[in-house]
């Protein structure tokens, strides 16, 4: 049976204006929040240099999460790499890259106490794969992560702008079953991919899907108003009998209403999961 969750921080005020970022003062309340409107879990957003005291990297913190799971029957099953868009693990000296690894690794150990099922590895917009020597760059280090991941029961869900046969090719030649894909909808579209060549590209390796909408070459907009083929995205999942995490990762409407943008959102897609 899927799960249908929110990005971590989408049902409270956005962090200095941004549409996406951990918010360190706060997060707790979203979990009670998140009950509330029936959502089933939230996917972390594990950012920012100051990653080593974010509650994913403490002893105080996972506890602190393994109750607010508990309390309000809201699971954390999946968490948003955006460490690894500021720290990618293909780009910089040799220590550097080192150290993310390291830190990739801790991240994937703690992960795995709390119930995580999913990391997902972002390489778009600053940290996209430029060229055929960071495609082979990234593969490398990822073989360095996947062993703890495939101790830990975790997988590493890759998000890229890659083109489907690419993308495709790069997952198979690594051939790890803890490797997977995380698909967002309007990233895809924002692209100009079709999604039955997407899907039968790299279909079986979706683990984690994010719901939001572009327009062709445009950023986020509101469910519905961008190029996303919702009834076909959504079709070709029903056909490959999709059961992973779905994460609503939508656009941001008015500051202080966040709950009904996201109580519209779900009704939104809730005609598709029927």
């Amino acid at each position: 049976m899927t799960s249908i969750g929110i990005m971590q921080g989408r049902l409270l005020p956005p962090v200095n204006n941004a549409i996406q970022a951990f918010p360190e003062k706060g997060w707790q309340k979203e979990f009670a929040l998140a009950r509330e409107i029936g959502l089933d879990c939230i996917e972390f957003v594990f950012d920012g240099d100051d990653y080593a005291s974010h509650p994913l990297m403490k002893k105080e913190g996972l506890r602190e999460i393994q109750r607010l799971v508990r309390e309000n029957n809201v699971g954390v099953l999946s968490v948003c790499g955006d460490y690894f868009m500021t720290h990618p693990l293909h780009r910089g000296f040799l220590k550097e890259k080192k150290e993310r690894v390291k830190t990739a690794q801790e991240l994937i150990r703690n992960c795995a106490t709390i119930g995580v099922g999913n990391i997902i590895i972002p390489c778009v917009d600053i940290s996209r794969l430029q060229n055929d020597a960071e495609i082979k760059e990234f593969k490398k280090r990822l073989r360095e992560c996947l062993p703890v991941a495939e101790d830990c029961r975790i997988n590493l869900a890759l998000e890229t702008d890659l083109g489907p046969e690419v993308f495709a090719a790069l997952v198979r030649d690594i051939d790890n079953e803890f490797l997977k894909i995380n698909y967002d909808t309007g990233n895809s579209a924002s692209l100009g991919y079709n999604p039955t060549v997407e899907f039968e590209s790299y279909g079986r390796w979706i683990t984690d899907v994010h719901i939001k909408d572009r327009r062709y070459g445009g950023t986020t907009v509101p469910l519905g108003d961008g190029d996303v083929d919702f009834p076909q995205v959504f079709s070709l999942l029903q056909q490959m009998n999709y059961n992973g995490i779905f994460i609503l990762q939508t656009a941001r409407k008015q500051a202080g209403r966040e709950l009904e943008t996201i109580k519209g959102y779900l009704d939104f897609i809730g005609k598709y999961l029927l």
